[in-house]
Parts: C-alpha cells; structure tokens; sequence
C-alpha cells in the first residue's frame, strides 16, 4: 500500500511513452510519404519529355528507356498516349504482404502521362510490439529516478499526516524543492505548529482551571465541616456531595482531554482485571462475581473506568442491586456491570457513550462518565457497549485483549 503511489506516478509516465511509441508507429504506417512524390512532380514533366523517345516511337524501344529510369529511381513507370493507352511499361511490381503501393502521375507537354509508382515498406506486426516494447524499456529506466522522487516526497508526507493525527503533535516535514508539494509541505508545518500550540494551551488552561476550582471547592468543604454541628445536617450531606460531584468531574474533565490528546499509552502493564474489580465492588459495597483476567493496560486508567460503571450503575438504579462481574471469553476479558433500575433505551445504547449525551437517559451526570468508559476501552483494544438485561435494567459490558504474555503462559 505505501508503494501504490509510486508505481501509479511510475506507471503513468510509462504509459505516455508507449502511448507515444503506438501513436508514432501509426503514423509511420498511415502518413504517405510524400517527399518522394513532390521530388519527382517539380519540373519532371518537361525532362522525360527530353529523355523519353518521341510520340510514335516504337514499343521495345520505350520499354527501353523506361527500364533505365524505373533501375536509376527504384520505381515503376507506365507510360500513356493521350488516349489512355499504354505505351510501356517497367519496373518492378510490389503489391503484396505488408508493402504500400503509391502512384503519381506526372503530365509531359506533348499530352502522354507517366504514372510513376513506389512502394515502401510498412511496419510488421512484430514491429507494433518490439517498437513499444523498446520505448517502454527506455522509459522505465528513465522515468525510474523522477516517479521515485515525486512519490517518495508525497510518502514522507502522508506518514508525517499520520504521525500528526495518532497524536505526535511534533511531526513536522522536510521542505524539499519549490514546487506544490513544498508549498503543501509547508502549510502542514505551519498547520501542525499551530495545532501543537493550541493543544498546549488548552492543557494549560485546564490545569490552570483545575487549580482554580479546586481552591473554593476546598474552602467551601472546610467551612461546611465547621458549620456541620450549627447547620442543618441534611443540607450540609448534600453540600458535601455537590462538593464531591465538581471534583468528580473535574477529574472526568481533565482525564477526557488526556485522552483525547495521548492517542496511544506510554507503557502498558499486567492489570488483573477480576482483582481491580473486586476491590471496587467492595469499596462500593455491591457484589462481584469472578477469577482472574489479566489484561495489558494502565491501572489507573481500567480503575477509573470500574469506578465510573460502578457509579452510575448506584446513581441511577438507586435502591436497586449492583452486580460486577469478571470472566474470561477465549483471548477477551470481559467486565459486566449490572442492575436492575429503570434501564436505557434501545435507541439510546449507543449515544449515551458519546461526549455530554449519557446525561439523555435520565437526566443524570454530566455525559463524561459513559464516553470516558468507551475511550479508555479503546485505548487498550477494547470496547464498551450497553446490553439489554433480561428480567429488566441496565447491563454495561467492558471488553478487553487479555495480556500476549499471560495467554503464552497458558498456551504452554
């Protein structure tokens, strides 16, 4: 695939060559050849009259002299009266196999026509492919080096685009020459430079933004702990989980523009998926089901995405059981989390998982919880789907590649 465009460049030079060669061979078999006709036509009419015996002469002693002129020009003479009758003839006759018969006739002042005739050879069969054939063979070794040049700068340039959109905000290309494709070269440094420093300064910005947050949040959480024995207990519980809720989402924030700026993960470690899980689901005090399953991933991240199913699943299924589950499917791990509240929508089990939509299912959340669940799956090879539960509620399923190094091990 990364030669396609070389060989496309490569081909189509080749192919004006011998489109060429074809059309030059055409030519030469269908254009007369009209140098010798106009030769002989300027002024021959009054020196054959010269060289040619007088009107009435004998027959042998025409043929004579036209044999002399047919031997000296290579062609075939027909003299006539100015009747149309022959008075001689000579020369040779050629009208078979590939040869073209030409005829001219030139008119004498004293009223006989000499028809002079003239074959030439025309191009074989064999020729039509040995012509072209040559050409072709010139041409792929001329235009070698040229389509070489062209498509490997217009190569360079694509894996530099890639580079750009997996997330190296540093791909930059070499300007190479003056033409449309340094000119191309460098609008994408350009463009490029400009991107890195907009993702630089949205990452400042929001960590600049966390900060800020996070200081009132703080002061507020610790007034509301010095007013706690002087305030209303049920209002200062539900301060307390606003307060909890903002540095929530924060953190969703904040861990959704890492995700959307890192395309691939630094380093990758053995995470056991069914241990991370159960210790959740005791934090959380819902129950888990389940054995081992490593997986090759980061454990914050695969955390973050237990803690986020978890929940949602207590948000909005309140009062209702929670159940986490982990399992081994051939070479997937799979996480499930389910419960029995009021469930999601068939037209809605996929747009929950997009950016500020999960908030469509009941009005809950932010709509970052979801989408960050279905990114960090993805970010280690997975994926994350909402399933019908029978019996009713919600049923999340996590897949994930289990670790190369573990399914090894057990192979063995």
């Amino acid at each position: 695939m990364r030669r396609r465009l070389f060989f496309q460049v490569y081909l189509t030079f080749l192919s004006i060559i011998v489109l060429f060669g074809v059309l030059t061979a055409l030519a030469w078999w269908f254009i007369p050849d009209d140098y010798r006709s106009g030769g002989l036509t300027r002024g021959m009419g009054p020196y054959l009259e010269e060289v040619l015996p007088p009107v009435g002469a004998p027959r042998d002693r025409i043929d004579e002299h036209l044999s002399r002129l047919a031997a000296h020009f290579d062609v075939r003479l027909t003299l006539l009266a100015s009747d149309g009758r022959v008075l001689g003839r000579s020369g040779p006759d050629h009208q078979e196999g590939t040869k073209r018969h030409h005829m001219h006739a030139i008119m004498l002042p004293d009223g006989r026509t000499m028809q002079v005739g003239w074959v030439r050879e025309g191009i074989s069969g064999a020729g039509f492919i040995i012509v072209p054939g040559l050409l072709a063979l010139a041409a792929a070794v001329g235009a070698w080096p040229l389509a070489r040049r062209l498509a490997g700068r217009l190569e360079r340039l694509k894996s530099r685009v890639e580079a750009l959109g997996s997330g190296d905000l540093q791909a930059r290309v070499k300007v190479e020459g003056r033409d449309e494709i340094a000119a191309l070269a460098t609008s994408f440094n350009r463009a490029a430079g400009r991107i890195e420093d907009l993702v630089e300064a949205q990452r400042n910005t929001l960590a600049a933004a966390s900060h800020e947050l996070r200081s009132p949040l703080a002061r507020i959480a610790m007034a509301t702990g010095l007013l706690a024995d002087h305030a209303d207990p049920h209002l200062v519980a539900r301060i307390e989980r606003d307060i909890a809720e903002l540095d929530q989402l924060i953190d969703e924030i904040l861990l959704g523009s890492r995700l959307e700026i890192e395309e691939e993960p630094a380093r990758l470690d053995e995470v056991d998926l069914g241990a991370l899980a159960a210790e959740e689901a005791a934090r959380f005090e819902v129950a888990f089901t389940g054995g081992t399953a490593v997986i090759a991933a980061e454990e914050h991240m695969v955390r973050h995405l237990v803690r986020i199913l978890i929940g949602n699943a207590r948000r909005h299924a309140t009062g209702s059981p929670v159940s986490v589950d982990v399992t081994l499917d051939g070479p997937q791990a799979r996480l499930r989390v389910a419960d029995r509240g009021p469930g999601v929508r068939e037209s809605m089990r996929e747009s929950i998982f997009e950016l500020f939509r999960s908030f469509a299912a009941d009005g809950k959340g932010a709509g970052l919880g979801l989408y960050l669940v279905r990114r960090i799956a993805r970010r280690y090879g997975g994926d994350a789907v909402c399933l019908e539960r029978p019996g009713g509620g919600a049923l999340f399923e996590v897949s994930m590649p289990r670790s190369p190094a573990r399914e090894e091990e057990q192979g063995r």
